[in-house]
């Protein structure tokens, strides 16, 4: 018997376009997705929608607003695996150790969606 659980992914960015495009490649894959448009909007829907992943924009409309993000999130407890966007230009990869933050890893914009549904199912196996 298959089991019908999907999973719930909970995307930010304040890209509109990027978070329709993210819901057709996420939910093109069997998962469901949350989005939200700011860090503090992203919060209060992983509050209430349970996601087993986040995926968070490291530039949205604070320069900092994505780490702040995964810093308030891990402030409330134990977090599902939470990847951050990055822009390709960013100089993140290598000016920061993404485990310090907390995070599972790093996404580059723009996303590869064979990768992204790759990188889902194996952390949510």
């Amino acid at each position: 018997m298959k089991k019908n659980v999907k999973h719930t992914i909970l995307c930010i960015d304040d890209d509109k376009e990027f978070l329709d495009s993210m819901r057709l490649i996420i939910e093109g894959a069997g998962f469901r997705m949350e989005a939200a448009h700011t860090a503090e909007d992203g919060l209060e829907k992983y509050k209430t929608a349970k996601p087993n992943l986040v995926i968070v924009d490291l530039m949205m409309e604070e320069i900092d607003s994505g780490v702040n993000f995964v810093k308030d999130l891990k402030a409330l407890g134990p977090t599902p695996p939470i990847f951050m966007l990055s822009s390709v230009g960013d100089t993140m990869n290598v000016n920061v150790d993404f485990s310090q933050l907390g995070l599972t890893g790093i996404l580059q914009k723009p996303i590869n969606p064979d990768q992204l549904v790759a990188t889902l199912k194996a952390k949510l196996a």
